[in-house]
């Protein structure tokens, strides 16, 4: 089963629209087709309305008798449909950190879907809530350093970030001739980190000299490249495409933390967009469809 908490199931109530009994735009003929099609499961399985009749009820039955694994991936089907939705409506999402605290529910249970019993260790420790707004106060507190410590003050706040999300960072470190400016691990992959904090935006030269750093490592080594500033436009058409490297901003780190979009989620659909379209740069504004 899935045990969802009551608060997770409040979130999901209140991110699908549930209050009243139905469940976003689906009618009882589209959610039933959208169950088969997308997940083939029956959602008019008796089982699945022992509590009542309506697509709500349905819907919560479904995801407390379900195993974690298949709650993930229904919720993460319906919010897609979500996003859709309001995209084809035109009409302003009143809950703009939808996203967020629903991915936060799915990240949950994603997380806790091994079966650590049976394989003879210990569960890992219950996570600590991610302390958003502390983070959130940090990044804007380092507008009012000098440049040179808040070159340093900005590293340091990536390193808590990563931490606070379980990436488990190294600080910084210097090798012969070259400073990297830290490392994390994300599903299982090592990647370097590269944080810049300059008023310019960062050009090609500087994007090539950090893919460097990066193949030069191992043929498995990845990147994660951080400018508060951002990057020109110039620069990335000419550093080109297919890398080793992804890139993040400055609002994009603002537009995470302010839309409770956990960074892991973040991280993925920029390893994905870089997957489908070769781009190391698209917006978390535009991978999470949010409006400015």
């Amino acid at each position: 089963m899935s045990n969802l908490k009551a608060s997770e199931m409040r979130v999901v109530d209140r991110v699908l629209e549930m209050e009243s009994g139905y469940v976003l735009n689906f009618s009882d003929r589209t959610i039933a087709e959208f169950f088969l099609d997308e997940l083939n499961i029956d959602f008019n399985d008796p089982s699945f309305a022992v509590n009542g009749t309506s697509k709500a009820k349905r819907l919560r039955t479904f995801l407390q008798v379900v195993d974690k694994a298949t709650a993930a991936r229904a919720l993460r089907e319906l919010l897609k449909c979500r996003v859709t939705m309001y995209r084809n409506s035109g009409r302003p999402d009143d809950l703009p950190n939808a996203d967020g605290m629903l991915l936060e529910v799915i990240g949950r249970l994603e997380g806790r879907g091994v079966d650590h019993a049976s394989h003879g260790v210990a569960p890992p420790p219950a996570a600590s809530p991610i302390p958003v707004e502390s983070l959130k106060s940090e990044l804007i507190a380092l507008h009012n350093l000098e440049p040179h410590p808040r070159g340093y003050a900005f590293e340091k706040f990536l390193i808590g970030l990563f931490r606070a999300y379980g990436l488990q960072p190294n600080s910084p470190f210097r090798l012969v001739g070259e400073q990297i400016d830290g490392s994390f691990k994300f599903e299982g992959e090592f990647y370097l980190l590269e944080a810049k904090w300059q008023s310019p935006k960062t050009p090609a030269a500087d994007l090539r000299n950090f893919h460097g750093k990066v193949t030069e490592k191992a043929a498995w080594a990845r990147g994660l490249f951080i400018s508060n500033s951002g990057f020109t436009e110039d620069g990335l058409q000419a550093f080109g495409r297919a890398k080793a490297i992804m890139c993040m901003d400055g609002l994009d780190l603002w537009t995470m933390l302010d839309k409770h979009i956990p960074l892991s989620e973040v991280l993925d659909r920029k390893l994905r967009h870089a997957a489908e379209r070769g781009e190391v740069f698209c917006s978390v504004q535009d991978l999470f469809q949010i409006q400015s």
